[in-house]
Parts: C-alpha cells; structure tokens; sequence
C-alpha cells in the first residue's frame, strides 16, 4: 500500500475517533458527574428517574474510552507509517526523471 494511502488512512482514523468521542461521550461524563457529586446514578426513561449502579456505567465508561483511544491511537499508527515512508527510496530507475532517465527529453 502506498505511503499516502497510509497518511490518509491515519487522518481518517483520528478525525472518527474524535467524532464517536463527542457524539457518544456525553452519556458517559454524566454518569461521571453524578457519582462523583452525588454518590448515585440515575437514567431517565419517559421522564421518569431510574436508580442504576455506578460502577456497571463506569465499567462501559472506561470500555468506551479504551475504544476511543484505540482508535485514536491506530490513526496515529498509520499516520506515523505513512509519513515515514520510503517516499524516494522506492523509486523505480525506469521512472526516474531528469539526467540518465528512460524518458525522452
């Protein structure tokens, strides 16, 4: 696969890491709030206040996280392969431009 595939890949990775971070993650910084605050969790159904356990929602909070991260983090992964590439070193003597090419100049 060619380097700037790569450079692409890696942007594309980082910019949906951070995307699924701010659309998903309010959910979960509520439920950091109120057990921080307040000791409990709740969640609303149809207006209607839920008790529901503290450490299952900081189970899928620090599972959501450890995901975003992932993503984030294979982003820059590709992002670092794709910039340190072998941009000049893989060309080939037959595509080479300029003095002693097999263009015609």
């Amino acid at each position: 696969m060619s380097d700037i595939r790569f450079t692409m890949i890696g942007i594309a990775l980082i910019f949906a890491g951070f995307i699924v971070l701010g659309v998903f993650g309010q959910d979960h910084y509520n439920v950091a709030i109120q057990e921080k605050e307040f000791g409990d969790c709740f969640e609303y159904d149809d207006g209607k206040q839920v008790e529901v356990s503290c450490s299952e929602h900081m189970q899928d909070r620090a599972l959501f996280f450890g995901l975003v991260i992932a993503i984030i983090a294979s982003g820059i992964f590709f992002l670092i392969k794709g910039v340190r590439g072998k941009w000049d070193q893989d060309v080939k003597p037959q595509d080479k431009v300029g003095p002693d090419s097999s263009f015609p100049s």
